[in-house]
């Protein structure tokens, strides 16, 4: 499969959610540029509340992407992303998978909020799914994508 996924995980607590800390999170892109020569792989992005905010990069194989891909027929399906049963909200229904063609692109965002079982804190979670459908160059996900998914919910 010659596929590119750019996963980008951004965590927070309650200390973000106002004031210039929310303007600092909400400044985190949700894109970045890929490696040079980096084709069917995972690029992972993390960026945490804890280090201001500063993404940490690594590529990997597709192995584990967050969200299941099949090639069918030429078109590339891609499952919704994995959900765990420790995040609220509940997510019941999902949206159905989405097909791209080659050269399309795909960006799938997710918000969940979970309670630390110790004290009760909360935290937060944005995932965006950036998926290229062949090889992409390392600029691929600075344009507008094809398709859009959007998961995002009120997290209170």
């Amino acid at each position: 499969m010659n596929a590119v996924v750019q996963r980008v995980r951004t965590s927070w607590t309650k200390k973000s959610r106002g004031g210039p800390e929310a303007a600092l999170r909400n400044a985190a892109p949700t894109v970045f540029l890929l490696p040079p020569g980096l084709s069917s792989a995972l690029h992972e992005v993390t960026m945490r509340e804890s280090d201001s905010f500063q993404p940490h990069m690594q590529a990997g194989d597709l192995s584990a992407p967050g969200t299941i891909l099949r090639e069918v027929d030429g078109v590339l399906r891609v499952d919704p992303p994995g959900t765990t049963m420790f995040a609220m909200p509940r997510r019941n229904r999902r949206p159905p998978a989405v097909r791209l063609a080659p050269g399309q692109w795909l960006q799938w965002q997710i918000n969940y909020r979970f309670v630390d079982r110790c004290d009760g804190a909360w935290s937060y979670q944005l995932e965006t799914f950036n998926i290229f459908f062949g090889s992409g160059a390392p600029d691929v996900f600075l344009g507008m994508p094809t398709r859009h998914v959007d998961e995002r919910a009120a997290l209170r």
